[in-house]
């Protein structure tokens, strides 16, 4: 028997694809049909991948051909997809654990001194913790650790070319103050920032992280938008003074994560500068900017108040020197950080014991 194409397109004519009840050779038939002997091949292009009806018009197109034109011909079936399957996305930061956001109303209320303590007390407890300062306008990241100086350089990772983020004090740090003067003003617009901040967290070799702190910037801007677009954050601790107009930012900070369209959980508020100790004296609280606002505000919104920190003057000194205080545990400011940790750890646990994990956020 001789095998010539209209034998088989009109075998095949009699198969209809299911989702439009057209024969397969009018839409479906591609322009490679191949005779060889007894031997036939061709494709059929299937409108998506995978599709419902693949298998079943698949094997109708072979039992035609058995059927109309000879049992002895030998059929393969290639397929396509006119929309082909949606490749899945590589995660980011796949070796990443917990992704928490230090958060703040306003500037001025020691975001960046309660980030970089935190990320400490962390390490000091034995966990793996990652800290990127994203803070692109005012980075001090670099100051408090004491790295101002450090190189950045970037290493092959499975073929990738990777930035290697600056270790202390068993945390890894990333900033935009490594590559800009720090002298001189950073001038970008909004989405020269946010692209540089991708950079740091898709082209960084953070490896395997328990935490992963970010330093974000005060308010409410872009940044944070590319941020939680970005990625799936576990949670956000929000800082604040006792002052009324601290007070009054940080609810709005707080009312865009807890927005339905953001719905990044709040971990808790932290009191930052709740009172203040004279070194000699440690035993004595003044009030300077208002007393317990932040316990009342964390009670208003049914948020966990984490900690108060109090104002020490040798907190600004060690960070100045780029010495956290969080470094020595035992002294008045070290113990409230240590604290700190500890509550944070609690709050990421029962997150993540209760809610589901974090979606990117989609805003069109």
């Amino acid at each position: 028997m001789t095998l010539y194409p209209k034998l088989i397109t009109d075998a095949l004519s009699t198969v209809r694809y299911p989702g439009n009840g057209k024969p397969v050779t009018e839409e479906m038939l591609e322009d490679d049909l191949r005779i060889d002997g007894m031997k036939v091949s061709f494709t059929l292009k299937f409108p998506k991948m995978p599709d419902p009806f693949m298998k079943s018009v698949v094997k109708a197109a072979e039992t035609a051909i058995h059927t109309h034109v000879s049992p002895d011909v030998e059929v393969t079936v290639n397929t396509s997809s006119v929309r082909p399957a949606p490749q899945k996305q590589a995660p980011l930061l796949p070796g990443v654990k917990n992704i928490v956001g230090v958060s703040s109303g306003k500037g001025g209320v020691g975001k960046s001194t309660v980030a970089a303590n935190l990320a400490v007390a962390l390490a000091q407890e034995g966990y793996r913790v990652g800290l990127l300062d994203a803070d692109i306008f005012g980075p001090s990241v670099p100051k408090m650790f004491g790295i101002e100086d450090e190189q950045l350089y970037i290493h092959d990772v499975d073929g990738r070319p990777l930035i290697i983020p600056v270790e202390r004090y068993g945390v890894k740090v990333l900033s935009i103050g490594f590559v800009v003067d720090r002298d001189k003003a950073v001038l970008w617009r909004g989405s020269m920032a946010s692209n540089a901040l991708k950079q740091f967290v898709t082209d960084a070799d953070w490896g395997e992280l328990d935490y992963f702190l970010i330093d974000m910037p005060p308010g409410t801007s872009d940044i944070h938008l590319t941020l939680v677009q970005t990625l799936a954050m576990t949670g956000v601790v929000v800082v604040t003074t006792p002052q009324e107009v601290a007070l009054a930012d940080a609810r709005k900070g707080i009312a865009m994560f807890m927005d339905e369209k953001v719905n990044v959980p709040i971990l808790g508020l932290v009191e930052n500068m709740a009172y203040f100790t004279p070194a000699a004296h440690p035993d004595e609280r003044y009030y300077i900017f208002g007393k317990e606002g932040g316990v009342k505000l964390a009670e208003s919104l049914g948020v966990k108040l984490l900690a108060q920190i109090p104002l020490v003057g040798t907190i600004a000194e060690t960070g100045d020197a780029g010495e956290p205080a969080a470094l020595d545990p035992t002294t008045l400011t070290g113990h409230a950080f240590a604290h700190l940790a500890h509550e944070v750890i609690a709050a990421v646990d029962e997150r993540n014991n209760t809610l589901p994990p974090t979606k990117k956020v989609e805003i069109h």
